[in-house]
């Protein structure tokens, strides 16, 4: 957890904790701690922290999940790597082509 910094943010990071603890009752309080300081760790250096509260949710969320079905949610917290960019997240779907996941591409005119 941030020592420093806005209270705001401080109170954000509390309020998740306290969400996510109830959101994740089989994990450990620890765990769920640990997770959203790794995810908030991760953003340090973010110059606009608008949307900090909803990054450091969802990445402390994705670390949850892969944790939720381990002992007592006792296992190393690792958050996901980066998220891809919207722009160029192109992947191959099923089928072999590849587009923009998620969405449909972008229309080119005509």
């Amino acid at each position: 957890m941030p020592s420093s910094g806005p209270s705001d943010e401080s109170f954000s990071l509390r309020n998740l904790v306290a969400r996510l603890t109830s959101a994740y009752p089989s994990v450990d309080t620890a765990a769920v701690e640990a997770a959203v300081a790794a995810s908030y760790d991760h953003f340090e250096q973010a110059r606009i922290r608008a949307y900090l509260p909803i990054l450091v949710e969802r990445r402390s969320r994705k670390a949850l999940d892969a944790v939720r079905g381990t002992e007592g949610g006792r296992a190393d917290i690792r958050t996901p790597g980066p998220e891809p960019d919207a722009a160029t997240d192109r992947r191959q779907d099923d089928d072999g082509t590849v587009g923009f996941r998620g969405r449909t591409a972008p229309d080119f005119g005509g």
